[in-house]
């Protein structure tokens, strides 16, 4: 009876921990996302051809392009970052508010995701996850924030 008892007492706290898991897992993704910041880091990530890695930073708006309309819609721009390197914007409007009132020569700071081009990178993920299973980015312009 005895082990029957802690037998029946190990599988319920197994099953609390598991029912826990994924609030855990949530978690550990948004843990798992470091942040590089400024200039130096996405010089390094882009001289060393690195994608995947959670940016912060700023830039000044060079060039504004038509919206990518494949797919779910981004609104897109080119920053020149203060080292001179380039970095295209990719900002989900689907899933964030477009930035109307965003004009070449403005500043723009950043958190979100660096992809590595040869041009000089693509930042995406500047939207909230609405499933929760990737770290919220965001934009700023003119004190307001875009997520």
């Amino acid at each position: 009876m005895k082990k029957l008892v802690l037998i029946l007492f190990a599988c319920l706290t197994l099953y609390g921990i598991a029912q826990q898991a994924p609030i855990v897992f949530t978690s550990a993704v948004h843990a798992k996302a470091e942040t590089a910041t400024g200039d130096n880091a996405l010089a390094h990530a882009y001289q060393n051809q690195q994608s995947d890695i959670q940016v912060h930073g700023s830039g000044t708006v060079i060039k504004i392009l038509a919206d990518d309309t494949k797919g779910r819609k981004h609104q897109r721009f080119i920053l020149r970052l203060h080292s001179g390197q380039t970095l295209l914007v990719a900002h989900n409007i689907d899933l964030a508010p477009r930035i109307i009132s965003l004009r070449t020569g403005d500043s723009i700071e950043f958190y979100g995701e660096y992809e590595w081009n040869a041009q000089g990178g693509v930042l995406h993920w500047t939207h909230r996850d609405p499933g929760n299973r990737h770290a919220d980015g965001w934009l700023k312009h003119k004190g307001k924030m875009y997520h």
